[in-house]
């Protein structure tokens, strides 16, 4: 029987920085993959989502320049566009896997089982280890009504060859809101249902209405306090039926409600580790219930949001602390979150309403599609609300609609995470002009 220091279950980006990072320890360490290599993100998520958006990002540049130097507005070529998508996706399992192996770092493909805490089956082979890390991540939730086999998910939306005429995607998070956005950008007549009034739960409400002001503007769809009840099939198309009345019909249907996590399978409640449908249920350490059981990344119930960096931070995280390198708890820094929409909407901080009611904070809204930064795109839609401590002077939150708010807000990360005053912002010397100049102006 392979005996290991490690054994990590999963490799997408969490488990990968921990496996790299325990193997550069010396440690002896395996991945074990039921599926893609690389995990969901490089294979069929952020990654390839971004190359679609850049299209998107790209004929919308040119869109706010017509009869500014452009005469036209190019179309986006879907067909041509998935083909470029897949030279960044295609070799990803195979890199990967070669780049564990290249480490030191042996790969198990199969699906894990626990015999016992010590202890996992993959293909009828037993392997043992000190430690384990779960790093299975999460898959869609599908909901569950009459002809939910109809619904696709956003990894059939991303290997689609041929763009539907028409699509209805179900939920208002921000996978929903991005896939829609890219779809209705390249053409296709899109709606979208949400259960309630409030998409993007989570994000400045104001700056919400904003975007979902503009996405109607470029002709999406917006049904809201609705949602799916059934689908049929009828002919090659599908009828959605409402769950107020009447119905849609649609070449193709995904739905977007949410992801759960893959605990599966694994056997865990057998060995006494323990999880709801929320997730793993770990301390600060990211220790589960058993001690010598830890995980990371999409698979835990925790309030942390969901995404590749923090997944990536915690496998770092617990590398050190299994090779002795530290003990304490893991401490988040400020994370920042994004819509890769049109415009794009960012957010870092403190944004939660109810304590922004405190008269300790001092909010502003900008327009800033008059600063020459934005106004030289031509952008029409650019806002930054900024949020300080009016006792340190500090930026404690900010939120950025606009096509550069992932460039701002990780610069309104970096100053919230050093504590940067205004004062300390001023004593720099930005190139300009660009982004990076305009802060000394926000606060």
């Amino acid at each position: 029987m392979d005996s290991f220091d490690t054994i990590i279950i999963g490799s997408g980006p969490g488990g990968m920085a921990a496996a790299y990072d325990l193997a550069a320890e010396g440690k002896k360490v395996a991945v074990v993959e039921a599926d893609l290599w690389g995990g969901t993100c490089p294979n069929r998520g952020c990654d390839p989502k971004k190359v679609l958006y850049g299209a998107v990002e790209a004929k919308d540049n040119l869109a706010q320049l017509k009869d500014q130097g452009f005469d036209t507005i190019p179309k986006i070529n879907w067909p041509e566009l998935m083909a470029f998508k897949e030279t960044f996706t295609q070799a990803v399992p195979s890199e990967q896997k070669q780049g564990l192996i290249s480490a030191g770092i042996q790969t198990i493909t199969g699906k894990a089982t626990f015999k016992d805490s010590h202890t996992i089956i993959v293909e009828n082979q037993e392997y043992q280890a000190s430690q384990f890390i779960l790093a299975t991540g999460q898959r869609s939730a599908i909901l569950d009504i009459p002809g939910k086999e109809h619904f696709g998910t956003s990894t059939e939306f991303l290997s689609m060859t041929e763009l539907p005429e028409t699509i209805v995607f179900v939920g208002g998070g921000y996978i929903s809101l991005e896939l829609a956005n890219i779809a209705n950008s390249s053409g296709s007549e899109v709606h979208l249902l949400h259960h309630n009034e409030r998409p993007l739960k989570g994000f400045d409400q104001g700056m919400t209405n904003e975007l979902i002001g503009n996405l109607k503007k470029r002709g999406v769809h917006f049904h809201f306090n609705e949602s799916a009840a059934s689908i049929s099939k009828q002919g090659a198309q599908y009828r959605v039926a409402l769950t107020s009345q009447g119905s849609l019909l649609a070449d193709r249907v995904f739905c977007a409600t949410g992801r759960i996590p893959n605990v599966e399978g694994l056997n865990l409640e057998a060995i006494g580790v323990a999880f709801n449908r929320k997730g793993i249920i770990v301390n600060d350490h990211l220790q589960t219930t058993i001690a010598n059981i830890y995980a990371l990344g999409d698979c835990l119930q925790k309030n942390t949001p969901k995404l590749t960096p923090i997944a990536s931070f915690e496998g770092s995280y617990l590398a050190k602390l299994l090779s002795g390198k530290l003990e304490t708890a893991i401490h988040y820094p400020v994370i920042p979150t994004i819509i890769f929409s049109s415009p794009k909407l960012a957010q870092v901080g403190l944004a939660d309403e109810a304590m922004l009611a405190d008269d300790r904070y001092k909010q502003q809204t900008i327009d800033l599609s008059q600063w020459f930064t934005y106004k030289h795109l031509n952008e029409p839609l650019v806002k930054a609300k900024i949020i300080t401590d009016k006792v340190t002077g500090l930026l404690v939150g900010a939120t950025v609609l606009g096509n550069e708010a992932d460039q701002l807000i990780n610069l309104f990360t970096m100053m919230i995470n050093q504590h940067l005053t205004a004062s300390k912002v001023n004593e720099m010397i930005m190139l300009y002009p660009t982004v990076s100049s305009d802060l000394s102006y926000f606060y």
